[in-house]
């Protein structure tokens, strides 16, 4: 009797070892032979990949512009300083800044008399017609050959002079094409051409004197504003374009983050053309169309699931 019952116990445990091994078997068969559509964004939450937050904005083809910004001031075309012709004391100025003058008019008078000596006064002509900018002196002044005593110009043709910083110096050429804004009038811009270049660089400043003439006067710009000029130095048109803030620079290259129809991330090198403040070029890399994170790319790996926010 004790037999049979040890031969039914020993039959028990192996039929239960037998049940455990195949209920094993069939739970990794169906893990293995799982459908790989079956892992949803939810999943890969579950599984520590949390959809990100982001923003994304479509490739368009647009025209883009290369430009160097610099501060200039707005002169009269014509503009010139008058030096007395001798030495000495000034006896009187025959006209106040604002007030218009024509060429050969006596601007101021000049005593050049010393002690035990008298002379004849000495007048001050102006070589050109125009409205006086500058009274830099005044009745009773001492002045030498090397004084301006006036200063002339002809407001109905005005400049804008600026100096271009020598390494943006190669891209200043004869009728480059500018836009400039003045302090005086904000929110408006006003189109303007190169049409004069120094020959030689300022070797204190290391810079390249330029100077703009208007496309169309507006008479509410006056000579002595201060202005910043926009030089458009290359234009690139109908070419494809992404924000400039959705560019991440990466051991020397540059990428971007597109996002699929089953939002997912996916990472792309690009190769990249001019910019502008805002906007930048992509030679390749990416297609006219493609969705590209422009806010929140900085947290995002290849495969990331994705939440895109308007």
């Amino acid at each position: 009797m004790k037999k049979g019952k040890g031969a039914i116990i020993v039959t028990a445990v192996i039929v239960v070892l037998i049940l455990i091994i195949a209920g094993l078997g069939v739970r990794s068969y169906l893990e293995q032979n799982r459908p790989i559509e079956a892992a949803t964004a939810q999943e890969a939450g579950a599984l520590g990949r949390i959809a990100a937050t982001v923003r994304v904005t479509p490739v368009e083809r647009d025209t883009i512009e290369n430009t160097v910004v610099v501060n200039g001031d707005v002169l009269a075309e014509n503009q010139v300083s008058l030096f007395p012709t001798v030495a000495g004391k000034v006896l009187e100025t025959l006209y106040q800044v604002g007030d218009r003058i024509s060429q050969g008019a006596v601007v101021a008078m000049i005593d050049p008399s010393r002690p035990g000596q008298v002379f004849s006064a000495s007048p001050i002509i102006s070589t050109i017609g125009g409205t006086v900018l500058q009274v830099p002196v005044q009745r009773g002044d001492t002045v030498t050959t090397q004084t301006p005593v006036f200063m002339v110009g002809d407001l109905s043709s005005l400049i804008v002079e600026t100096f271009v910083p020598e390494r943006f110096s190669n891209a200043a050429r004869m009728g480059l094409a500018a836009q400039v804004t003045l302090e005086a009038l904000p929110g408006e811009t006003f189109r303007a051409t190169v049409y004069e270049l120094s020959p030689v660089l300022d070797p204190t400043s290391r810079t390249l004197r330029i100077r703009l003439r208007f496309s169309r006067m507006d008479p509410r710009i006056k000579a002595g504003m201060f202005s910043t000029v926009t030089l458009i130095t290359n234009v690139r048109r109908d070419v494809p374009v992404i924000p400039r803030n959705a560019l991440i620079s990466s051991y020397g290259i540059w990428i971007v983050f597109t996002i699929d129809d089953k939002n997912i991330a996916t990472r792309r090198e690009v190769s990249l053309g001019i910019e502008n403040e805002e906007l930048i070029e992509v030679i390749n890399g990416i297609e006219l169309g493609d969705l590209v994170v422009s806010a929140g790319q900085n947290f995002l790996s290849d495969g990331d699931p994705v939440r895109i926010v308007e």
